[in-house]
């Protein structure tokens, strides 16, 4: 039931598909999904065999261990792996050292339990790592590496230049030291920033000190403190990652941690592209057994069954291996893009993007396609999205030299000729639920209440100058301000304008300038609320002033209201609404935003946030409910005070003595109802749990609320004696109207012969009508 949509917000507070990327040399039934010998996803046709009498299907995978079966794939998590998730990824915890290890992801590192004490400079991290490796075909830790308590990041940054120093030692100590990324200052982060870029260029670096670094990197894409100088010192480290992952295969070919990965190759001579895949976690995290390399493609392969997270080909020019005799190519794939922040592109808190690398050195004439499985947003689709490398010279995206490929569910495809830093910056539109059309009970309701407002206001112009005592002023103000309130809410709460269907993405591959659509504002519906706004702000404004003189006329003891009551009621009634929206319209409104003015759904005050949650930033909150509270704060009181002020018996006076309770409770319902008390009930709506006790407000609401017009015209303008005197004037004209009834008269004695007599005789209207007689 949408009764009244302008407070159903009270009572829910607590409260074409496109087409599928394929490769030309995929067939259009791929599924399931398999593995080729070089670990890239391939695909292959259903194992469905068909003979001339029966037919064999393979049944649907069972996934365990938390698997989550999507597309005929099993997507594990991270501990677990295999066609089903029933093969073991991991260390099991041990005790090693004297320090106890928890259950650690193949190539993560685990943390002791044991901390530092309370004493020493690093209390509350842990003293010792350990790194769960897989060089045996057995998971299992290596020895463990324990941290100095009273070192710290300026202490390590000071002596990693020195010839004497343990190199090893100083990058387990900083990745201990980072380990706990939220306790991180922004000169902490930028120090270790500098740190690992330090290890990274070394030229004693080693397998454990690359580990180490790159994890110490890991954390930090963590961390939630940010500066200037910090975003320098990030700015560095991504470059020599970079440079560091052209030249590290001779050191280790592949180092995965939850949030980066570094993988380095060698070309072969007779490849023509490379392809770097990056498969779909539970978690969302990195693990080494989904990254896979395929080192001789001339394509994008693309996976449809959904399971690919990032996906990213090289295809080398004929002339490479002419002026190269072994290239390498490095990839480095970064959880999302804290060290890629931009100021061209506003991201909304709490989001992220995929960022991959991609360096081959400066070789012209490469093709580079890349894949992006689209981020899932909640009540939102995909409304564009640019292919963008980052521009070290500008420290922002660029579109240049890139270009839009394709996209669909499963992906965003995109091009560019040239290796950097790459992303796919993504622009998503709220998917707006909007409110049915007006149901017959609330139309019925709205309209009895215009009807009788319309009435109620011709009665008190024309009825004023029989009425010298009567606040005129202040009932037809409260009136015409609840008639065009109504009259708008019939016929313009709807937003003309509905966001309805999918939005196309757009051919041209431009920056978007934020991670959130808003459609520019067309102009009705915002102007249909701030009226809304005005006039149940002015209704309200009245019922409040026409307390203020029920107050003085009680504090007078019944005396008329002060000479300029009157000239002050106009200036106010009219005056503080259009201040209010005025307000509230210059803090919240843009044009190229206007949900924060106004809802889309319909045509009033914004009241939640995107996840559904009333949202106390917002204008319905401080722009309607705050003012509106206080008004029937003090309303009830004037209230409570004429009802205890009627209800005394006064021995000196007679109409006191003579007044019935019953008239007594009329007036105080009726002042009840013209200062709109009704919408309390909206309030208790916000906090009620019980749900058939909300079932019972809510109805009650809607029905006080959608008929106050009628109800007022009831109780103040049918209720008069003006009105009685005229209606009983009325009947008594018409009881005066009378029907001629036609007679006769007969003479029935025998014998005598007499005319017959025909008269018209006038019977009252009551219609007791009596048989006619005749003479004997």
């Amino acid at each position: 039931m949408k009764e009244l949509l302008i407070m159903v917000v009270l009572a829910t507070v607590s409260f074409p598909q496109e087409d599928l990327i394929t490769s030309s040399a995929i067939p259009t039934t791929i599924d399931p999904i398999t593995l080729n010998t070089t670990g890239l996803p391939t695909t292959s046709l259903p194992t469905t065999t068909t003979t001339t009498t029966s037919t064999t299907t393979t049944p649907p995978l069972v996934c365990i261990n938390g698997g989550e079966l999507q597309s005929g794939v099993c997507i594990c998590p991270d501990e677990w792996t295999g066609d089903t998730c029933s093969e073991g990824y991991f260390c099991n915890s041990t005790i090693m050292g004297g320090f106890s290890f928890s259950r650690t992801v193949v190539g993560w590192s685990a943390y002791s339990e044991e901390l530092c004490d309370e004493k020493t400079t690093s209390a509350g991290l842990p003293v010792a790592l350990a790194e769960c490796s897989n060089d045996t075909g057995s998971p299992q830790f290596d020895a463990p590496n324990w941290l100095e308590c009273e070192l710290t990041l300026s202490d390590i940054l000071g002596n990693i230049s020195s010839s004497s120093v343990d190199l090893r030692q100083l990058a387990f100590s900083t990745q201990i030291l980072t380990s706990q990324p939220e306790r991180l200052s922004a000169d902490n982060i930028t120090t270790a920033a500098q740190i690992a870029n330090t290890l990274l260029q070394s030229v004693n670096i080693t397998k454990d000190i690359v580990v180490a670094a790159v994890t110490t990197i890991s954390q930090l894409l963590n961390a939630s403190e940010e500066s200037t100088q910090e975003r320098d010192a990030v700015q560095n480290l991504t470059e020599t990652l970079e440079m560091f992952s052209l030249d590290q295969s001779n050191i280790v070919s592949l180092v995965v941690q939850p949030n980066l990965v570094v993988q380095s190759v060698q070309v072969p001579s007779d490849s023509v592209g490379i392809q770097f895949t990056a498969l779909t976690g539970r978690s969302g995290n990195f693990v080494a057994n989904r990254i896979h390399l395929n080192t001789n493609t001339s394509e994008l392969i693309v996976d449809k069954g959904g399971s690919t997270d990032v996906q990213i080909v090289i295809k080398f020019p004929p002339v490479l291996h002419s002026k190269t005799t072994n290239p390498s190519i490095g990839f480095v794939l970064y959880q999302n893009d804290r060290f890629f922040r931009s100021k061209a592109f506003r991201a909304s808190p709490g989001t992220s993007r995929r960022v991959i690398s991609a360096n081959l050195g400066q070789v012209s004439g490469l093709h580079v396609e890349m894949l992006f499985k689209p981020t899932a947003v909640p009540n939102t689709s995909l409304y564009d999205f640019a292919c963008v490398s980052w521009n070290y010279t500008l420290k922002d995206w660029s579109t240049f030299g890139c270009y839009k490929v394709n996209h669909s569910a499963d992906g965003l495809q995109c091009f560019c000729n040239h290796t950097t830093n790459f992303a796919v910056l993504m622009s998503f539109r709220r998917d707006f639920k909007y409110a049915d059309e007006l149901d017959s009970i609330t139309i019925l309701g709205c309209s009895m209440s215009i009807i009788g407002l319309s009435l109620t206001i011709t009665f008190q112009m024309v009825t004023r100058k029989s009425r010298k005592t009567n606040p005129t002023v202040l009932l037809v103000s409260v009136c015409v301000c609840l008639l065009i309130f109504t009259l708008l809410f019939m016929l313009g709460v709807d937003n003309p304008h509905k966001q309805l269907g999918k939005p196309e993405i757009q051919e041209d591959n431009i920056l978007p300038p934020s991670d959130t659509h808003t459609e520019r504002d067309r102009g009705p519906c915002t102007a249909v609320a701030v009226l809304l706004q005005y006039f149940l702000l002015g209704t309200f404004t009245w019922n409040t002033l026409y307390a203020t003189h029920v107050f003085l006329m009680i504090r007078n003891s019944l005396a008329t209201s002060p000479s300029h009551f009157t000239a002050y009621t106009v200036a106010i009634g009219w005056g503080l609404p259009a201040f209010v929206v005025a307000l509230t319209l210059g803090i919240s409104y843009r044009v190229d935003d206007p949900l924060g003015y106004r809802q889309e759904e319909f045509c009033w005050l914004a009241a939640l946030d995107p996840k559904g949650n009333f949202d106390f930033k917002l204008p319905m909150f401080w722009g309607f409910l705050v003012p509106v509270a206080f008004m029937l704060i003090f309303n009830t009181v004037v209230l409570v005070c004429f009802a205890v002020t009627t209800a005394k018996t006064n021995p000196y006076l007679t109409s006191t003595r003579h007044t019935s309770m019953k008239k007594k409770f009329l007036s105080s319902f009726s002042l009840a109802v013209v200062l709109g008390l009704s919408w309390i009930l909206g309030y208790l709506l916000l906090i009620t749990q019980n749900q058939t006790m909300y079932t019972i407000l809510n109805i009650s609401f809607c029905v006080l609320t959608t008929t106050q017009g009628l109800q007022i015209f009831i109780l103040f303008t049918a209720r008069t004696s003006i009105v009685k005197k005229k209606i009983s004037s009325t009947l008594k004209s018409i009881s005066s109207f009378g029907i001629p009834l036609h007679t006769r008269k007969f003479s029935l004695w025998r014998g005598e012969h007499s005319d017959n007599v025909e008269s018209y005789t006038q019977q009252d209207t009551d219609l007791s009508f009596s048989p006619c007689s005749t003479d004997i």
